[in-house]
């Protein structure tokens, strides 16, 4: 019997440098000979893209924080049901830009909703699926907000207080604290530093 795949998922605040470290666990999972899917959030499949795009654009209407959290959630379980389960159910693994996690921290601490709300959302549209390894990528909200701008034009979501940010990194690090299979790695290391982090907590937790 085939074994099923690993869900391997990376989180962080803007300008974290996320785009790196998927690209260094990418490459870590294919040199352990995986075959690896990867998938971002929201967004991974065409209808969840068309989210993506509704949530991250700026609006005339102003968007509520539930209709924010269940355009979330609505990407999400399409990208599952497309996407990741038939990928782990085929034993590739699943290497995650973003998944539930994000909205725990972004919805739960940033727009403040109810924690109680959220887990009832997750638990009837994710089940229970859960990724088996996060990397959470730390770094101060000014930080990666100054690095955020250097790319260039700010999303809705990117344009927000730095208080929201704030309050974002401390439900990511409340969270992280009481997970065991969330490794927390410091992001404002220089990238040599962050890298080698990324692949000694791939080595420890999968080794």
């Amino acid at each position: 019997m085939m074994s099923r795949g690993q869900f391997v998922v990376i989180e962080g605040l803007e300008g974290a440098g996320k785009t790196t470290a998927v690209n260094t666990v990418y490459q870590w999972l294919t040199a352990q000979g995986h075959k690896v899917v990867q998938t971002r959030e929201p967004g991974g499949t065409p209808l969840a893209e068309q989210i993506r795009t509704l949530v991250k654009s700026v609006q005339q209407e102003p968007m509520a924080p539930e209709t924010e959290l269940l355009l979330m959630y609505a990407a999400r379980v399409q990208l599952l049901s497309q996407v990741i389960k038939p990928a782990l159910a085929r034993g590739d693994w699943v290497l995650g830009d973003r998944h539930d996690l994000s909205s725990r921290a972004y919805q739960g601490g940033g727009r403040q909703l109810d924690e109680q709300l959220i887990n009832q959302i997750r638990t009837a549209v994710l089940g229970n699926t859960r990724p088996d390894f996060t990397l959470y990528l730390d770094i101060d909200p000014a930080l990666g907000l100054a690095r955020a701008k250097a790319r260039g034009e700010l999303d809705r979501i990117e344009l927000e207080q730095l208080a929201f940010f704030q309050r974002t990194r401390a439900k990511y690090l409340q969270i992280a604290g009481t997970e065991a299979n969330i490794c927390v790695i410091d992001a404002s290391q220089p990238l040599e530093q962050v890298q080698q982090a990324i692949r000694q907590a791939l080595t420890e937790h999968f080794a």
